[in-house]
């Protein structure tokens, strides 16, 4: 069963090679009211969105982001944050005193933040336009916060470049549906689904089919795919410093 929203869903992929034209504001209007149109906790709306077309802050930013091309080539970038800072100032006003000192305080902002950044995602494809999500953006949190003049209570959560693509993006597949969907409880039982996403994934090309070393089996290689590549990745301490940076920012996270 498809309609045009799940034909929109369908189709996304990651953009990376954007035309220079430059996104209209009214789209980028558009684009933000509907990531308003999101779920939010409790209708505080906990987040706000930096949008940046000027070139040279783009290419700060493609530097602070991993050194990636499209996030300056891109001809507008979209800094989703959490931000509880509006709420000091509505706090303020009616002579309260925000909490903002614990985990839940912070997982309520950026999950705002990335749940709005969804809609304008699925909004800006809708229109013709491709995205790509920079997770990069919390690789160096300190400059960046710095570049968008961000204040206490506001942190980068995650980064979007948006543009008229320059060609289709390429669809990737997705793990097989069991082990992504649980029923009643959580079912463990997914080396199956595993190795069949494994075998998806190599045959995409995207590996370049290499061969490495099979861990405890000295001289019998594999196929180098999605499991050993994601077990590389998710081996290795990343973003070790955000903890100190989102205190900073006023996240105590107790």
């Amino acid at each position: 069963m498809m309609n045009p929203t799940l034909d929109v869903i369908h189709a996304h992929g990651s953009v990376r090679a954007y035309k220079p034209d430059p996104v209209p504001d009214a789209l980028l209007e558009t684009i933000v009211r509907a990531a308003q149109c999101a779920s939010t906790s409790s209708n505080l709306q906990t987040y706000s969105v930096i949008a940046v077309t000027d070139a040279a802050k783009r290419a700060r930013l493609a530097e602070l982001c991993g050194k990636q091309a499209h996030v300056a080539q891109a001809p507008l970038f979209l800094a989703w944050c959490a931000d509880l800072a509006r709420l000091e100032r509505v706090c303020a006003l009616r002579g309260y005193t925000q909490v903002t000192e614990y985990v839940e305080n912070f997982l309520i902002a950026a999950l705002d933040a990335v749940i709005a950044a969804q809609n304008a995602a699925l909004a800006a494809e809708s229109l013709g336009l491709g995205i790509c999500y920079i997770g990069s953006i919390r690789n160096n949190p300190r400059e960046v916060i710095e570049l968008l003049e961000l204040p206490r209570l506001v942190f980068p959560v995650t980064g979007m470049t948006v543009g008229y693509p320059e060609k289709p993006p390429p669809l990737r597949p997705r793990l097989p549906l069991e082990a992504i969907l649980h029923r009643e409880c959580y079912n463990s039982d997914q080396d199956r689904a595993l190795y069949e996403y494994d075998r998806a994934m190599a045959a995409t090309g995207i590996y370049n089919q290499r061969q490495v070393p099979v861990p405890g089996k000295p001289g019998e290689m594999e196929d180098y795919g999605w499991l050993e590549h994601t077990a590389r990745r998710v081996s290795q301490p990343t973003r070790t410093h955000l903890r100190q940076v989102l205190q900073e920012q006023g996240f105590a996270l107790k």
